[in-house]
């Protein structure tokens, strides 16, 4: 004789119909340090704020803006833990593509499969979606990509866009800003600085800022010398 076990998952929800942890997720992403992504001709730039827990903490150990491939790279808003799951997951589904394909994944490609494991956890038992959003730098095909993919498993392809903490102001000042696409990489550091500084708090510093650049030649996290580089320049 055969047992047949039916098992049912209540996923709760609020009677407007919107599922409430992805609403709890959301909450977690907008409640996260700044961040920001902008795109150029020539390249991408992604810039976030890192808060300094305390002063015995090694801030060189851990990284907001993480290379994924040589040419893709991400940083989030967020819950750090989920981001670090994500890290991972997304730096496998790019090994494993190459391993197929024998060439390097596209950044499309990439977002959508990240996607899908983000959208995987809104509708499985025993998991909670990740309370994370990302902002997805990449090169290929002789062109920049920047792509924001949400807890819900939402992805979008933007010209400039911020999250985060103040994510509403961030994008109004970003609106504000000539997105033609003769502005240089340089330029477009500058400008998400800028973003940065207007809901930063306190004195903004290259050890509480990151930034990483896309472009040609790679995905790169710039060095605390060069962002004070940059943030002179800005003074």
């Amino acid at each position: 004789s055969y047992r047949v076990e039916l098992h049912i998952v209540l996923v709760p929800s609020s009677p407007s119909g919107k599922l409430v942890q992805i609403e709890y997720a959301l909450a977690a992403v907008a409640a996260g340090a700044p961040a920001v992504g902008i795109k150029a001709s020539n390249g991408v730039v992604l810039a976030t704020e890192k808060k300094q827990k305390s002063i015995l903490y090694d801030e060189t150990s851990v990284h907001k803006v993480e290379p994924i491939t040589k040419h893709i790279g991400m940083v989030y808003s967020g819950m750090g833990p989920d981001y670090r799951v994500l890290l991972r997951r997304a730096r496998k589904l790019a090994q494993q593509y190459f391993l197929v394909y024998q060439e390097p994944i596209p950044t499309a490609q990439l977002v959508q499969r990240v996607a899908s494991v983000m959208q995987e956890y809104t509708q499985s038992g025993g998991v909670r979606p990740f309370g994370v959003s990302l902002l997805i730098a990449g090169w290929d095909e002789d062109r920049p990509y920047l792509f924001q993919s949400d807890p819900s498993g939402a992805y979008f392809a933007w010209k400039a866009t911020a999250m985060g903490k103040n994510y509403v102001n961030g994008k109004t000042f970003l609106e504000k800003r000539d997105h033609s696409c003769d502005l240089s990489v340089i330029s477009r550091i500058l400008n998400a600085i800028f973003y940065s500084q207007e809901s930063f708090e306190g004195q903004m510093t290259e050890d509480n800022i990151e930034v990483g650049i896309c472009n040609e030649a790679g995905f790169r996290r710039l060095s605390p010398a060069e962002v004070k580089d940059y943030l002179a320049a800005i003074a």
